[in-house]
Protein backbone atom coordinates (compact mmCIF):
# COMPACT_ATOMS: atom_id res chain seq x y z
CA UNK A 1 0.00 0.00 0.00
CA UNK A 2 2.82 2.46 0.95
CA UNK A 3 4.93 1.66 -1.99
CA UNK A 4 1.71 2.19 -3.99
CA UNK A 5 1.04 5.83 -2.57
CA UNK A 6 4.61 6.61 -2.99
CA UNK A 7 4.74 5.69 -6.95
CA UNK A 8 1.32 6.19 -8.16
CA UNK A 9 -0.26 9.04 -6.09
CA UNK A 10 2.95 11.67 -5.41
CA UNK A 11 4.07 13.30 -8.42
CA UNK A 12 7.79 14.51 -9.13
CA UNK A 13 11.27 12.84 -9.06
CA UNK A 14 12.12 10.32 -6.64
CA UNK A 15 13.68 13.54 -4.49
CA UNK A 16 10.64 15.54 -4.67
CA UNK A 17 8.64 12.36 -3.11
CA UNK A 18 10.64 11.37 -0.36
CA UNK A 19 10.47 15.13 1.11
CA UNK A 20 6.82 15.44 0.40
CA UNK A 21 6.03 11.80 1.99
CA UNK A 22 8.65 13.26 4.82
CA UNK A 23 5.58 16.61 5.30
CA UNK A 24 2.81 14.76 4.85
CA UNK A 25 3.83 12.15 7.72
CA UNK A 26 5.01 15.15 9.90
CA UNK A 27 1.60 16.88 8.99
CA UNK A 28 0.03 13.49 10.21
CA UNK A 29 1.79 13.25 12.95
CA UNK A 30 1.64 17.05 14.00
CA UNK A 31 -2.87 16.44 13.23
CA UNK A 32 -2.58 13.57 16.06
CA UNK A 33 -0.71 15.45 18.81
CA UNK A 34 -2.67 18.52 18.56
CA UNK A 35 -6.47 16.88 18.33
CA UNK A 36 -6.76 13.19 18.90
CA UNK A 37 -4.01 12.29 21.56
CA UNK A 38 -5.42 14.95 24.14
CA UNK A 39 -9.11 14.25 23.51
CA UNK A 40 -8.37 10.58 24.03
CA UNK A 41 -6.30 11.34 27.29
CA UNK A 42 -9.20 11.89 29.22
CA UNK A 43 -10.26 8.24 28.61
CA UNK A 44 -6.98 7.22 29.93
CA UNK A 45 -6.61 5.27 32.97
CA UNK A 46 -2.97 6.42 33.45
CA UNK A 47 -3.86 10.10 34.41
CA UNK A 48 -5.48 8.75 37.32
CA UNK A 49 -3.65 9.66 40.80
CA UNK A 50 -4.11 7.98 43.71
CA UNK A 51 -1.40 9.62 45.91
CA UNK A 52 -3.38 13.28 47.44
CA UNK A 53 -0.85 16.79 47.31
CA UNK A 54 0.58 17.99 50.86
Amino acid sequence: MYAWFFNTVLPGPLWFRIILALLLAAGIVFLLMEFAFPWLSQFSPFNDSTLEGT
